[in-house]
């Protein structure tokens, strides 16, 4: 596993989010869940994505939306945008992220404020708010922070 981990920390996926996809490490900070949870959905893992929502948000058929929801989307890169609270004294976070998504050979743009809540030691993912967004135009600095327009890098 010497490959990038998907959740644009610049570390490998073994040394960064599979040891928490892998149940060896919890995550210490609200950003961290955060960025397990996108390779989850980048790496298609539904199961770890169900562990880490909040008991109290689980739906009856949660599980089978998060199959769903993985299954449907190719995730292609994650931007944190901002991070309050959430560290490893507090029990309460909020992250903002944007993260670019191809769905059926269209790009779109997921932005979202995460609120995160650490109950006995573990976070987990509390309820999210989206932000309207727009899928990237072709002349839009492209998502991956090469500087060069989407439609000459990644469009």
């Amino acid at each position: 596993m010497t490959d990038l981990c998907p959740c644009g920390s610049n570390r490998t996926y073994a040394t960064c989010c599979a040891p928490f996809h892998l149940g060896q490490a919890l995550p210490t900070t609200a950003e961290q869940l955060m960025r397990s949870r996108y390779s989850a959905f980048a790496k298609r893992l539904p199961q770890y994505l169900f562990a880490t929502l909040h008991p109290s948000k689980r739906a009856p058929d949660e599980l089978a939306q998060l199959e769903a929801a993985v299954a449907r989307h190719r995730w292609l890169g994650l931007q944190i945008l901002n991070a309050t609270d959430g560290g490893q004294e507090d029990d309460r976070g909020t992250v903002s992220f944007r993260a670019v998504y191809e769905d059926s050979g269209s790009p779109g743009v997921l932005e979202e404020n995460s609120s995160f809540k650490k109950e006995t030691g573990r976070w987990y993912y509390l309820s999210g708010q989206l932000a309207p967004t727009r899928a990237p135009g072709r002349n839009d600095p492209c998502w991956c922070g090469s500087g060069r327009k989407f439609k000459k890098c990644h469009g």
